[in-house]
């Protein structure tokens, strides 16, 4: 430290300061605030997992898991190298996903946050649509959009994406890329089909995080088109590092009607 004149060398995992006495009584000090300040926010950390946070944006908005799947949701995210999660609408898995996102991101954890949804509506085949990229698949991030946007502001979205901090790409535009230190998030997952799922799973790079949400009562595919977020529930339990979390009706935090609504079509069996 050459404030105090001294070297600080590491052996054996023990810390050795060497220079002049007074020199070394300085460093020392300096060292132990040091420490004691980065045991007091590991403190912190640990206080603020307990009790559900999962972000805290410099705009002062703080999101906290409100329900047991929320919270192990979060915990997996941060544990596994896949996190597939599927349950009714409202449950705050897309919400979730990007605050957890931002966290990694703040935390250095992770280079990018990739978005993706497949476009079903358009058959993917954006080409034929108006306006440049980001206008053709804008209404179909709609609620990813809306996410960042709550949770950091429109300015500080348009940065992160000025800056590649945050990355839309269409499903179908994915073929081919390994997807390394990138947190990514595919919305909607549910109208994908088997061939899309398993080539966006296979994208994921050594020091990757892949996060599959979906409802599997909300299906748009054309009948006879097997839905991939079905197929990997079926075929993928089991493997270490893919973990499934699984939403209720009792994790809804829209409005109470929404509950209630999705209850109702439920019990009418009308799933698609």
């Amino acid at each position: 430290m050459k404030t105090f004149g001294v070297s600080v060398k590491v052996r054996n995992n023990r810390l050795e300061v060497r220079g002049s006495q007074e020199g070394v009584r300085g460093a020392l000090s300096v060292l132990e605030d040091a420490a004691e300040s980065n045991k007091i926010r590991e403190t912190a950390a640990k206080t603020l997992r307990q009790d559900g946070e999962i972000y805290r944006s410099s705009k002062g908005i703080v999101i906290r898991a409100n329900s047991t799947a929320q919270k192990k949701y979060a915990e997996s995210m941060r544990k596994n190298p896949v996190t597939i999660a599927m349950g009714p609408a409202g449950t705050g898995k897309t919400f979730l996903a990007v605050a957890c996102g931002l966290s990694f991101i703040e935390e250095g954890k992770f280079s990018k946050i990739i978005l993706s949804r497949p476009v079903v509506e358009a058959g993917e085949k954006l080409g034929f649509l108006p306006g440049d990229f980001e206008e053709k698949v804008c209404p179909y991030l709609a609620p990813l959009y809306d996410a960042f946007t709550a949770l950091m502001g429109l300015r500080s979205f348009e940065r992160f994406k000025e800056q590649k901090l945050i990355e839309i790409v269409p499903l179908a535009y994915m073929r081919g890329r390994t997807l390394d230190k990138a947190f990514i998030i595919l919305d909607e997952a549910q109208n994908t089909t088997s061939g899309q799922m398993k080539m966006i799973l296979t994208r994921l790079g050594p020091d990757g995080v892949i996060v599959v949400n979906g409802d599997e009562t909300q299906i748009d595919l054309k009948e006879k088109v097997d839905s991939g977020l079905l197929e990997v529930s079926r075929i993928l339990r089991g493997i270490r590092g893919i973990n499934f979390i699984r939403f209720t009706l009792k994790d809804v935090v829209r409005h109470p009607l929404v509950k209630k609504i999705v209850r109702a079509y439920g019990e009418n069996g009308e799933n698609r």
